[in-house]
């Protein structure tokens, strides 16, 4: 028998219930737990003013000549209606672009459509392959700047046989594109050769539809309101990157965007640190900031917020990020955040070791119960001391299933996610349900849920792009420039 002294129980376990998604401001009972149901159901969020902003779409597009007609084509293949033909019990049928949307999906007059050589070596310019290809891409947005109200949304082609030219240690043609975009304030949509090619019609449509119509300014769902949330909640997502060369590092980079508690994205707010990094190690182990920055860069991100707000206040705020707060950290943001009553600060712990097994009952004596053929339901939480609580945001789902049980990726045990709360107060549970209500933000897939809450995901893409492209100007960007 094992001695009692080294024997250690976890507090029980809570279940949290699957959150809802609102596809209507004005209508409470248009909400579903699942993203592409609802859409199918109701239609977008955002359906009754985008209609008065635009009725249609319409697409540019650059790539290789000779994947023009296939570019011209995919596009039209979303107007039409596509069966689902894997993950069945998730995926339902997809309808078509306009009657999914109610907006036309159009391709873009001529002078829209930029051709490109077919080979890496034939594009016009000195330097490298690389160096070609980025200037490839900004003569292409310059091109399409010049045309900007005859389009929405660009499409960027780079076939896999560029792929020696399109990544490496030190260029990432998809930040640059992103980065460029943002330059020019024109969304893109990156294609490779897959995209041609790929068999589950129904998916790609809903993946690349979803993204075109976001990318559009369209707002496809938002989160409906979370039991036990004040009222006036918003929420910041921190992500640190070593600016250029991190053997030479002198300063952190840290972005930062502010989330209405329907989970809607303002804008980005990249901000370069003044202070020097004294510990290079310590810092691409735990980037921080100093006091003095971490006020700088909240007290702009909480402009955003105000001049989306009419100027008023949030009453609670929760900053997120994936390392520990440093003191200096949270004396900043309370130097920031004077006018908010409530001010938490919660590190969101991607690499905790804890897994956990679902028991059912075996229907037997011995042994009384058996491991499932699932995970743990997903929004299962134990709480671990007063400030820290696992919550499983990847686990079974049944509620969006039409078969009883799903579970994304149907891969491996899934691990939780750690949540440290370093400054605050209330329960933990509002606090994990926050966090699981946030990951099904990201507009960029057709998912049911993200691994982290979207206030980390957005924040961690436009860090790694800065990291890629540091000559990006220090500015104010919307997420879907960079998407």
């Amino acid at each position: 028998m094992a001695n009692p002294a080294l024997v250690s129980k976890l507090p029980p376990f809570t279940l949290l219930t699957e959150p809802d998604l609102a596809f209507s401001p004005s209508d409470a009972t248009h909400v579903d737990v699942h993203p592409l149901r609802g859409l199918l159901n109701f239609g977008p969020y955002s359906k009754g003013s985008f209609v008065g902003y635009t009725s249609r779409i319409r697409i540019a597009t650059v790539g290789p000549e000779s994947a023009f007609r296939q570019r011209g084509e995919l596009m039209a293949s979303l107007r039409s209606a596509y069966g689902a033909s894997d993950r069945s019990e998730y995926v339902p049928e997809y309808p078509g672009f306009e009657r999914l949307f109610h907006v036309a999906l159009e391709a873009a007059p001529a002078e829209a459509h930029v051709k490109w050589p077919d080979h890496l070596p034939q594009l016009p310019g000195d330097g490298d392959l690389q160096a070609r290809l980025f200037l490839a891409m900004e003569g292409a947005l310059r091109r399409l700047d010049s045309v900007r109200d005859t389009f929405d949304v660009a499409l960027v082609h780079f076939p896999d046989a560029w792929a020696p030219a399109t990544r490496s240690k030190v260029f990432d043609a998809h930040d640059a594109l992103k980065a460029l975009g943002a330059r020019f304030n024109i969304p893109t949509q990156v294609l490779n050769d897959r995209a041609f090619t790929f068999n589950h019609k129904a998916s790609l449509a809903w993946r690349l539809a979803t993204a075109l119509y976001v990318k559009a300014a369209g707002t496809p769902w938002k989160l409906a309101p979370l039991h036990g949330v004040p009222p006036d909640t918003a929420y910041i997502g921190l992500a640190y990157a070593l600016r250029g060369d991190q053997r030479a590092a002198h300063y952190v980079t840290c972005c930062s965007q502010v989330f209405d508690m329907d989970g809607g994205g303002m804008q980005f707010v990249a901000f370069e640190a003044r202070d020097p990094v004294a510990d290079v190690a310590e810092a691409r182990r735990n980037p921080f900031l100093s006091r003095d920055d971490m006020r700088a860069v909240l007290a702009r991100s909480l402009e955003l917020y105000q001049g989306r707000n009419g100027g008023n206040l949030p009453k609670r705020m929760v900053i997120h990020k994936t390392t520990a707060f440093k003191e200096e950290e949270i004396a900043g943001a309370f130097d920031a955040l004077t006018g908010v009553a409530e001010i938490e600060c919660v590190e969101i712990n991607t690499s905790a070791s804890w897994r956990g097994v679902w028991l059912i009952k075996s229907g037997r004596q011995s042994p009384p119960s058996w491991p499932s053929g699932y995970p743990v339901p997903r929004g299962t939480m134990v709480i671990r001391s007063g400030t820290s609580a696992l919550v499983w945001v990847a686990g079974n789902a049944p509620e969006v299933s039409t078969k009883g049980d799903y579970y994304q990726g149907k891969k491996s045990i899934p691990r939780p996610l750690q949540l440290i709360r370093h400054a605050g107060s209330g329960p933990l549970e509002l606090t994990a349900r926050e966090a699981l209500a946030l990951t099904k933000m990201d507009w960029n897939n057709d998912a049911l849920y993200d691994p982290v809450p979207v206030s980390i995901r957005y924040s961690q893409r436009l860090a790694r792009t800065i990291a890629n492209v540091p000559d990006l100007p220090r500015s104010v960007y919307p997420y879907r420039l960079f998407m």
